[in-house]
């Protein structure tokens, strides 16, 4: 632990499901000591999600973001476990918590009520639709935040229905911001010896995460809509039939276009007017993806991956998880970490992405079973 970053930080973690938890997991793979509460009989509610669930009948969907945490189960509405929840509070660093609204200040464990005796305490509270006003009453699944949000609206085909994202993107999203604003506090503590409350909503979350998407709207007034796998603003950048499998191409300026060109026997196409900049090929993206798969019917796609890399063309397949896992490994990635148990075998995990050269993350203990 000497060369871990966040080693004397203490985080308690009430939080429950995906983003909480996985804001803290985050800072305890960069060293944070973490202690997760969880209600006694079930625990966090992600433990029963499943399946799948791993040969010990343990569900993956909480092995997925609970891991360098110890667990202690307690009942918040009784008053002896009350007590050591805020005598646990007032001793640590970080708190966090994704309760409902109001619920925490009941129990005397928000903010207001242990700032002043622990003045550096840095408290991050994760809702759906904020914590004061009319959208704190609501409650805060993704899947309500990704159609209320705008999400749904720009994912899936143009004369199909909104789809959600395949994973809980919004929580992903809110909880790597929650670990960011966890680190922006703990270094104005660091200056300032004062501690501040973090707050993080899903829907605020979400319209960030959107970006491009949403700054068409605050910027130029342009709702956007659902296009499929084609990008609103480049072109080609997409989903492609070829004479065997589809091709994925993010062609992002000129220069790769005429590469492309180059690559399967076009190259007149790069001095059409209709194509030659990105502008026009975005104008005019129907006939240019007319022209593109009739020549991408001479191979198959894993051909042309190959054909298009050798000219730093972006190009690729779609893998399914498996497979995406397998890519990364093959290209020195070691995207999965094995984390010992005391019994049975290790438990293997997506590596956390980031790398530090000084300070790594580590991966001291399994996620936590219930007892």
């Amino acid at each position: 632990m000497a060369d871990s970053a966040l080693r004397r930080l203490r985080i308690l973690d009430f939080s429950r499901v995906l983003a909480g938890p996985l804001a803290t997991m985050t800072l305890a793979d960069l060293g944070a000591e973490v202690t997760k509460v969880e209600r006694p009989g079930g625990g966090d509610d992600t433990r029963s999600w499943g399946p799948p669930h791993d040969a010990a009948g343990e569900a993956t969907y909480f092995q997925a973001v609970n891991r360098n945490k110890r667990s202690l189960f307690l009942d918040l509405g009784d008053a002896g476990d009350l007590a050591e929840a805020q005598r646990l509070a007032l001793e640590s660093d970080v708190v966090v918590e994704n309760f409902r609204p109001g619920v925490m200040a009941k129990l005397g464990l928000d903010y207001e009520s242990l700032a002043g005796e622990n003045p550096g305490l840095v408290y991050c509270s994760i809702t759906g639709f904020g914590g004061a006003g009319a959208g704190a009453e609501l409650p805060g699944y993704d899947l309500l935040v990704q159609a209320l949000g705008g999400l749904m609206s720009v994912t899936g085909e143009p004369e199909g229905e909104p789809l959600k994202v395949g994973v809980a993107l919004v929580d992903v999203i809110a909880g790597l911001y929650a670990a960011v604003g966890i680190l922006a506090a703990l270094q104005h503590r660091r200056e300032s010896g004062e501690g501040q409350l973090v707050e993080v909503d899903l829907l605020s979350a979400v319209l960030a995460g959107l970006v491009n998407q949403s700054s068409a709207y605050t910027v130029a007034g342009v709702v956007p809509g659902r296009m499929g796998n084609r990008h609103p603003s480049i072109a080609p950048y997409e989903l492609l039939r070829c004479g065997e499998g589809e091709l994925v191409l993010a062609v992002g300026n000129d220069r790769q276009f005429g590469e492309l060109c180059e690559a399967i026997g076009e190259p007149t196409l790069a001095d059409d007017e209709r194509f030659a900049t990105n502008p026009a090929r975005v104008a005019n993206r129907a006939e240019l993806q007319l022209r593109l798969e009739r020549a991408l019917v001479a191979r198959p796609a894993g051909e042309w991956v190959e054909l298009l890399r050798a000219r730093r063309v972006p190009a690729g397949v779609v893998n399914d998880v498996g497979a995406a896992f397998e890519f990364a490994a093959e290209i020195g990635l070691d995207p999965i970490v094995a984390i010992p148990r005391e019994v049975g075998d290790p438990v293997r995990l997506p590596r956390n992405p980031i790398r530090l050269s000084k300070t790594p993350a580590s991966y001291r203990l399994p996620p936590p079973r219930l007892p």
